[in-house]
């Protein structure tokens, strides 16, 4: 929770980055998304359009409150923010900042609005409030992710746990399989995109090498009977370690018989967030890239490129895990809708 509340420089500086990125995308608005003429002469278009009023619930992460504003305004649309209290003078400076810029380009003030409560009842206000808010983005911890879908009235675009899984298959390269496996862990614990459990087939010529990187490092690995047998530093793991997002220098380790194993590992504990494959076999890349159901499916790279900014989003509301509406980095076009345009010359039906 510290490493997400800190705000020093350079992330003030990337905030400030991040919105500039936001501002140079293409304007998703008014943009035609397909075209058709019906053999009667009609024109049918699909024309993106902004879905209205977004609120926004969130814990810890005062960046949340310029990417948010951000992206719901440049997508055309309102936001009504409401931060956690561990954060609230930072998001009411933040927020403050961007109110003065709003106004400054001529855009009105209450465009971005903060609740200025840190009452819980404010949440229920918001869930319960159909046909004012459009849509909920809850962006937080399981408890409060599952709270807005058990309690909200209103559309939900949720953003769950990130269990994301990297599998190292037998002919993976070595050396890449050790770097992206560090990396994907270490480099930030606690972001949704950390890798939190590691697949190695049973075949792979150097597990050592894999796992000892991540041990000297500082990260506690928790095995199973045949992870274990790898390095004596290597804890027992129990059920629940598979069903974990540690967001901290914790990792589970599983050994799997191959693709097969780590495909119905993954099938099993994934949350559908993100899951990636190193290999040199092109076939069994693309199994994976075709089988595993996430939103994100990597081959060689780190799971920790699973963010907006990476994927040339500007930046991201959140990284949706369901299968409707949005999927994966949440961005412009994820805050936008589409309605259809008709264009006739006098038709009429028969």
């Amino acid at each position: 929770m510290v490493d997400r509340l800190r705000l020093d420089e350079a992330r003030i500086e990337a905030m400030a980055a991040a919105l500039e990125q936001v501002a140079i995308l293409d304007d998703p608005v008014g943009r035609i998304m397909d075209e058709s003429r019906r053999p009667n002469g009609i024109v049918l278009r699909r024309v993106r359009v902004p879905i209205g009023l977004i609120g926004i619930i969130y814990e810890s992460r005062p960046n949340v409150t310029a990417d948010a504003a951000a992206l719901c305004v440049r997508s055309g649309n309102a936001a009504l923010l409401r931060g956690g209290s561990e954060a609230a003078r930072s998001n009411r400076a933040i927020h403050a900042a961007l109110v003065e810029g709003l106004v400054e380009g001529g855009v009105p003030a209450e465009v971005v609005q903060l609740v200025p409560t840190q009452d819980r009842a404010a949440v229920g206000a918001m869930l319960a409030a159909g046909g004012l808010i459009d849509m909920i983005v809850p962006r937080g911890g399981k408890s409060l992710v599952a709270r807005v879908q058990a309690d909200a009235r209103v559309p939900v675009l949720a953003h769950l746990d990130g269990i994301n899984h990297t599998y190292i298959d037998r002919s993976a390269d070595p050396a890449m399989a050790r770097d992206i496996a560090l990396n994907a862990k270490m480099r930030r614990t606690g972001i949704c995109g950390a890798m939190e459990t590691l697949l190695v087939d049973a075949q792979f010529p150097d597990p050592h090498g894999l796992v000892a990187p991540l041990l000297g490092s500082g990260c506690e690995l928790r095995g199973d009977a045949r992870a274990c047998a790898i390095d004596r530093r290597i804890k027992p793991a129990d059920s629940a370690d598979w069903d974990t997002e540690y967001l901290d220098a914790v990792l589970s380790v599983a050994v799997v018989d191959g693709l097969d194993g780590a495909l119905e590992h993954i099938a099993r504990h994934a949350s559908g967030h993100t899951d990636a494959i190193v290999t040199d076999d092109d076939d069994a890349a693309a199994r994976f890239l075709s089988e595993v159901d996430s939103a994100i499916v990597m081959h060689n790279a780190s799971s920790q490129f699973a963010d907006g900014g990476e994927f040339g989003l500007g930046a991201e509301i959140g990284i949706a895990t369901g299968r409707l509406h949005a999927r994966g980095p949440v961005a412009l076009e994820g805050l936008t809708t589409y309605k259809w345009l008709v264009l006739g010359s006098g038709q009429i039906r028969p």
